[in-house]
């Protein structure tokens, strides 16, 4: 059984991992946002969009097309790591310390550290940098990876965003521990809370782990009453069946804290995040989903519930 947080460190609270922070985002929550991209996630999706994030420690990413086999990587390497034969350019990432002397010796950012720890005063500065455009919609959107996988540094930003007055939003994909939730709720006021598919059995197939976890966090913030949009990826010859979207459907009828369903149609840009990370590829689609399989399944939806349902 993995672990459903990142687990005790040195400085769990006072520093965390982050791989990105994405500034006057408009797709992440409303309004203008502030996006903080936090490392580490429990599950292991198939389709992942993100798996540079799924790793909570620092990556090497290699970006093969603007490699230009000059090999200084290999000459400062002492881990001897990076390979070349017959003009290929390798990496034996089992040897990599992540010590970072290639990503500065490559003149082209070929190669490149993904992950940075950051202090929660440090990732507060990031955020005033944009308080000013916030207005009344705006705010500042945790999202990873899995947020709730550095639960204790989260909660210490999000009591500093509240008390700045931001309004706070985080991405899930529900899997924690109760208690954990239960910590955290108050101080967010919107969940974008990800169902990516409501049978267990086939949850567990392309996630590694059942909904269980998942589907008794969401009863838990329903009891809070917190304000919850529904997130279902839409995975095609995965959860993009009737069956599925009508449980889907019924879960939002029955949940008061349910303001609304969106769906995110899959995209396969998360392939090439996959190449450059050295991440296994398991779900190998390299088309987008059209638009038109979207829209029947939104009315599939609508059918059955009269909360708004819309797709990006």
């Amino acid at each position: 059984m993995i672990n459903l947080t990142e687990g005790k460190s040195e400085s769990v609270k006072d520093k965390g991992m982050i791989f990105n922070i994405q500034h006057f985002s408009l797709d992440d929550g409303p309004g203008i946002r502030t996006v903080v991209f936090m490392k580490g996630c429990p599950l292991d999706c198939i389709w992942c969009h993100n798996p540079e994030s799924k790793s909570n420690k620092i990556q090497l990413m290699f970006d093969r097309e603007k490699c230009v086999l000059c090999k200084k990587c290999e000459d400062i390497c002492n881990s001897r790591c990076h390979l070349f034969k017959e003009n290929i350019h390798s990496i034996d990432r089992k040897k990599c310390i992540i010590c970072g002397d290639c990503e500065k010796a490559c003149e082209h950012n070929a190669l490149t550290l993904c992950g940075k720890e950051y202090s929660s005063e440090q990732v507060m500065d990031e955020i005033e940098k944009d308080d000013l455009f916030f207005g009344d919609d705006g705010g500042v959107t945790f999202s990873g990876g899995e947020p709730f996988y550095q639960w204790e540094f989260l909660l210490d930003i999000l009591k500093k965003c509240k008390q700045k007055g931001y309004h706070t939003c985080v991405e899930t994909c529900g899997y924690t521990r109760s208690d954990v939730i239960i910590k955290c709720a108050p101080y967010i006021d919107l969940f974008l809370y990800d169902c990516k598919e409501t049978d267990s059995i086939m949850h567990k197939k392309f996630t590694g782990f059942d909904n269980e976890i998942i589907l008794s966090n969401l009863m838990i913030l329903n009891s809070m009453n917190k304000n919850i949009v529904l997130r279902c990826p839409l995975i095609p010859g995965c959860n993009d069946n009737e069956k599925h979207l009508k449980a889907l459907a019924y879960l939002a009828e029955e949940l008061n804290c349910i303001r609304s369903i969106e769906l995110m149609p899959y995209h396969p840009l998360g392939l090439a995040k996959s190449e450059k990370s050295g991440e296994e590829i398991k779900y190998s689609n390299s088309s987008f989903i059209d638009r038109e399989v979207v829209k029947k399944c939104a009315d599939i939806i609508k059918s059955i519930t009269d909360k708004r349902v819309y797709f990006t």
